[in-house]
């Protein structure tokens, strides 16, 4: 026999459930299966519905494919501004951090370079060969890249007196230094 706190509490708990706010929601009840006093949502349009899954599924999948692609063929190129801010930023000077900044952008190029089978391995059956010249592209260009900053810090040999031990080097016909121009 239930006690008098029992009762109470199932007397209280049935209330709570007899009351029905206007803002709850009650997910015990089925969902409709017309809908039909529902409007259909803006855009909405039922007779898309009849397409054949199929045909849309294979253009749709080769259209990836070809999107996937391109976005691969491109990766090198859009990572040449990041690379030459880094070139920027490091220095011109010789030390530490702008020589492993230099050799970084030759390996990876490189590497990608010779990893083009591999990396575009993932596109089977298709034909890639204009991405694959865009990816070999974009990695000569990150290379290029790497050169320039190769002379610009003065490490490629470009005069003769870099190659040969009795030719002299070259003069220097100014110097400056502080925005001074010293002769």
């Amino acid at each position: 026999m239930p006690s008098s706190v029992d009762r109470s509490e199932l007397t209280m708990t049935t209330k709570v459930a007899a009351k029905k706010f206007k803002w709850a929601l009650d997910f015990n009840t089925k969902p409709r299966s017309s809908g039909s006093d529902i409007a259909a949502p803006p855009g909405y349009n039922p007779s898309a519905d009849v397409i054949s899954s199929k045909v849309v599924n294979q253009t749709d999948q080769s259209h990836l494919i070809l999107k996937k692609s391109w976005e691969i063929a491109l990766g090198p190129i859009k990572q040449f501004p990041m690379n030459l801010v880094i070139m920027y930023m490091s220095g011109n000077s010789i030390s530490i951090f702008p020589i492993m900044m230099v050799v970084m952008m030759f390996i990876r190029p490189m590497k990608m370079m010779l990893s083009t089978h591999s990396t575009f391995k993932v596109i089977e059956g298709i034909s890639a060969t204009g991405q694959k010249l865009v990816f070999l592209l974009g990695n000569l260009v990150n290379i290029g890249l790497a050169l320039y900053k190769c002379h610009s810090m003065g490490l490629l040999p470009t005069h003769a007196s870099d190659w040969l031990a009795f030719v002299e080097p070259q003069k220097r016909l100014e110097y400056s230094g502080g925005g001074i121009s010293l002769l």
